[in-house]
Order: structure tokens, then C-alpha cells, then sequence
């Protein structure tokens, strides 16, 4: 009984990565076996979900038609802008607040008023504003992300040491600039880099709410189809954003590292 005691049990010990891939690659080869198992025995009506088998001939219809890749050249314009310029002003908005106690207490009020609000929820003002296009579809997204950044940034900030800013006073760096600088930048990049990942996950999710209001891109691609009962496109462009969210993420999983790498 001690021997078995003392022995690290399977379902509490850490898996190689290996073994974290095989498992992944069994547990989606059931999950694709028990969707198609679903629509061949006809547990679900005809036309409301494609099997698996569908789905290839389907993207490379959209592929060979020239659909997919303009929709996903306008879905990646829109994505860019919208993460670029939410993500800028959202990390520049919060080191600010953070840093700075009376800026903090100016913005509290409008803080609180407009973060509860989601992104989707200023469409109307987008449509009337920017109409659908680009520009509209931009400041959806940028909107989305600019609080996960905020928040990320003046958490980061909130909880760097406060004796650290005592001792850049005392090599001279006591100064806004200086401290800035010399110590909430590098504190709070960690922060902020994981504030930037967690925005490219929601900068995708913005894209689609964004595109079904009509601007071009993988959303109005999405929304024509299902007008059409073409389920099977419909599933196309879902894996496509899905595949598109991993490819910037492992990109900016790997830059990040590269980034902080000074830290040891």
C-alpha cells in the first residue's frame, strides 16, 4: 500500500509533450469520427451540419472559385489595423493611467461607464460613421481589443514594486520620463506581452461580428453561404479563422520569448 501510495498516479503527474501531441491527435480523430458518425446515421437533419468528408471538396471549390483568399486578404487588412490600433492605444491608455495616479482618477468615471459595453454593441455607430467598409469594420475590432490591452497594461503597472521607483529616483531617474523608462516598461512588459496575446484571440473573434454587418471578409463570406445552406463553406471559413488564430499566435508566442529574453 506505501508503494502505491508514494507512486505518482497518471491522472496527477505532468505528460511529456509527446504524449500531450498523441493524446491530442486521438482526441481529435474521435471527435471527427463521432461528427461524421452523427450525419451518416442521420442524427441530425440533412443540410444542418456537413460531415468532415464535405468539408475539403468545399474549401477547394472556395479556393479554386478565388473566394477564400480575397476574403481572407480583407478579413487579415481589417484584423491588422483593428489590432494595431486598439492594441496601441489600449497599452498606451493603461501604462499612462497606471503610472500616473491623477490621469487614473480623471478616466476612472468613463472607465467604468464604457468597458461593459462590448465592441459588437458599437456596430451601429460604425455603420453610420465609417459605413461598410474597412474603416468600419476596423473600429469594431479596435475597440474590442483596446480593454484587454488597458487592463493588461495597468495591472502590469499596478503591480510593479513601488521600491523600485525609490531607487531610479536614486540613480536619477526620478523623473516621468526616467521612470518610464528605467522602470515601468521593463516591469510591467511581461504584462503587457501577455495582454497583446490574449487580444490577437479576440481580435479574431471581433473579425467575424465585424464582417456580418457587411463588410467584405471572412464573416460576409460566412453569412452569404449560410443564406444559401451551404453548411459546408460555412464550416471552411470557421477552420480557416481557426488555423489563422494558431499561425499568429505561434508567431507571437515565439517573438515574445525572443522579447523578453533579458529577463533570464
Amino acid at each position: 500500500m506505501r508503494l502505491l501510495a508514494g507512486r505518482p498516479s497518471w491522472t496527477t503527474r505532468d505528460l511529456t509533450p509527446g504524449v500531450r501531441v498523441v493524446l491530442g491527435a486521438v482526441g481529435l480523430v474521435v471527435l471527427l469520427a463521432t461528427w461524421q458518425a452523427v450525419v451518416a446515421y442521420g442524427l441530425v437533419p440533412p443540410g444542418v451540419l456537413p460531415a468532415p468528408t464535405e468539408i475539403w471538396p468545399a474549401w477547394i471549390n472556395e479556393v479554386s472559385g478565388g473566394f477564400w483568399s480575397q476574403a481572407v486578404l480583407d478579413s487579415l487588412t481589417h484584423y491588422s489595423l483593428g489590432l494595431l490600433i486598439g492594441s496601441a492605444l489600449g497599452v498606451g491608455a493603461g501604462l499612462l493611467c497606471g503610472s500616473m495616479p491623477v490621469v487614473d482618477a480623471l478616466t476612472g468615471g468613463a472607465v467604468r461607464l464604457l468597458r461593459p459595453i462590448p465592441g459588437l454593441a458599437w456596430a451601429p455607430f460604425a455603420i453610420l460613421w465609417f459605413g461598410l467598409n474597412t474603416a468600419g469594420a476596423t473600429f469594431i475590432i479596435a475597440i474590442s481589443v483596446f480593454w484587454i490591452n488597458f487592463y493588461a497594461a495597468y495591472g502590469a503597472v499596478r503591480a510593479i514594486d513601488r521600491d523600485l521607483y525609490e531607487v531610479a529616483a536614486a540613480f536619477g531617474h526620478g523623473g516621468f520620463v526616467g521612470r518610464m523608462l528605467y522602470v515601468v516598461l521593463p516591469a510591467s512588459a511581461p504584462g503587457v506581452m501577455a495582454g497583446l496575446r490574449t487580444g490577437l484571440g479576440q481580435g479574431w473573434m471581433s473579425v467575424v461580428a465585424a464582417e456580418l454587418f457587411g463588410a467584405p471578409g471572412v464573416g460576409a463570406r460566412m453569412l452569404q453561404a449560410s443564406s444559401l445552406l451551404a453548411t459546408d463553406v460555412v464550416v471552411v471559413y470557421m477552420v480557416t479563422m481557426a488555423l489563422l488564430y494558431a499561425l499568429t499566435d505561434v508567431a507571437f508566442g515565439f517573438l515574445s520569448k525572443r522579447a523578453l529574453r533579458w529577463q533570464g
